[in-house]
């Protein structure tokens, strides 16, 4: 009997320590807006960028891709469809940058990559990888934005 009470103070202490499913901060307007589902997450498209197939020399034309690039990337990011980019470092595995871009299919993605012109002149060849990540990852950029002092 006693054995009986004890598992059963442990199976009802359980279910509040265990099945609490409700988030006291939970913000529904905010939730809608960034588009996310019961679990504050959403898809968006994860993008390797690699070292392309074009292996020209012409710094000029290297150099005015590559800085179409980052324009590219400020416009994106202006227009609420990147949320993530970044180079990586030096690494054996050909990884340039990476890009987390907020659309939900690869054909969305696809076009919004045509617009690079490091990606579009194969110095840059991206490989997309769809990825469930926090809804609230777009929120990231208001906050970058106050932290710089130097735009590249």
């Amino acid at each position: 009997m006693k054995s009986l009470l004890i598992l059963s103070f442990i199976a009802h202490c359980a279910q509040f320590a265990f099945g609490q499913n409700s988030n006291q901060n939970y913000d529904s307007t905010l939730a809608k807006q960034l588009g996310g589902d019961d679990y504050g997450m959403k898809m968006y498209m994860f993008v390797v960028l690699k070292t392309g197939e074009n292996k020209t020399t012409d710094k000029v034309f290297i150099d005015s891709c590559f800085m179409g690039h980052l324009a590219n990337i400020g416009k994106l990011a202006e227009q609420k469809q990147l949320v993530v980019a970044g180079p990586f470092g030096k690494n054996e595995m050909d990884f340039r940058g990476l890009f987390v871009l907020n659309v939900k299919t690869l054909a969305e993605a696809e076009k919004l990559l045509e617009t690079d012109p490091a990606i579009h002149s194969k110095l840059l060849k991206a490989e997309i990888i769809p990825w469930y990540g926090s809804a609230a990852l777009t929120e990231y950029l208001s906050a970058h934005d106050k932290i710089w002092t130097a735009k590249p």
